[in-house]
């Protein structure tokens, strides 16, 4: 008599031995980036090999999977459907092989950090600083933007974001630090005056924004008068204004304490009480390296703690 196996063939993965699950990793890719020439160089293929691949794929799943629109593709229904399982087969085979942990005396890896510019003005240099201490053979990106857009979470090759709790962001986020609300204005703009004072007498210079910050709402609802004397799209483009032009403003202390080492600048505490601005990490959901993770939160957190960056 013919013992029953205790592992019965599963005719599912017996149809994967004429896979070839070299070609997951590239199809992941060329859907997430939904470029063909972004994704080869993710993964470190020729252009052609990746539209090879990307072929072969076609004709195992019988579907397109991406489509030309515009000048840039789409995808199809069976490709949306594709990208969560297979992010998650492929993080799963990734613990399974067990590849060697994250070693940052030895790493040669380009780390790339997102931010405003307002937040690479201030923690910029202490984290290339730090992670050039600890990880001496990798190289350090930060990627500035005004305002996020939905794919500075994701794109060219980003590991994390630093992003004000002002801007949406489509991922979990934690909170990395907080920047209290200040006055600024020029030390020879009425002297004697308070901030409220200020706040009332003489002309704004504001963020130009979609969304007004919290102080300007706190102000409102408190019945205070001010006017708007000039606006500007990026937020640390502000102090310079007001130390070279006059007038007065609403930041950050993170940002009006170091700018002051380096322009004339009056800070006064806001007179009304409002929260902190909070400054966020959001990681690149596509990042599956989690020693690489823990490690670089750590640094994030060192590096953004310290005194020096006004804290």
């Amino acid at each position: 008599m013919t013992r029953p196996s205790e592992h019965p063939a599963d005719p599912d993965l017996a149809r994967l031995a004429a896979v070839n699950l070299n070609l997951l990793v590239p199809l992941l890719a060329v859907l997430e980036e939904r470029s063909v020439t972004r994704a080869a160089a993710r993964v470190g293929m020729t252009q052609p090999a990746m539209s090879h691949a990307l072929g072969r794929m076609r004709r195992l799943l019988d579907d397109e999977l991406v489509v030309r629109q515009g000048s840039g593709l789409a995808l199809t229904p069976r490709a949306v459907e594709l990208i969560a399982p297979l992010r998650e087969v492929l993080r799963q085979t990734a613990r399974v092989v067990n590849f060697p942990g994250f070693d940052p005396a030895r790493d040669r890896r380009t780390i790339t950090l997102a931010m405003t510019t307002s937040t690479a003005f201030v923690v910029g240099a202490e984290l290339m600083r730090v992670i050039g201490e600890r990880a001496p053979h990798a190289t350090v990106r930060i990627r500035t933007f005004v305002e996020p857009q939905p794919e500075d979470f994701t794109d060219d090759g980003v590991d994390v974001v630093l992003v004000s709790e002002a801007f949406a962001a489509p991922y979990p986020r934690e909170r990395l630090y907080e920047n209290r609300w200040v006055v600024i204005a020029h030390p020879d703009t009425a002297p004697d005056a308070g901030a409220l004072e200020l706040l009332e007498s003489v002309p704004h210079t504001a963020y130009d924004a979609r969304h007004r910050i919290t102080p300007y709402a706190a102000l409102d609802a408190a019945g205070v008068p001010y006017r708007i004397g000039g606006l500007v799209s990026d937020f640390l483009m502000v102090p310079q204004l007001v130390a070279r032009a006059g007038g007065v403003a609403i930041h950050t202390w993170r940002v009006a304490a170091q700018m002051r080492r380096q322009l004339p600048l009056q800070i006064e505490e806001f007179p009304l009480p409002v929260p902190p601005l909070g400054i966020d990490m959001v990681w690149n959901p596509r990042l599956a390296d989690t020693a690489f993770i823990s490690w670089l939160r750590a640094i994030l957190v060192e590096a953004t703690t310290g005194a020096n960056l006004g804290a």
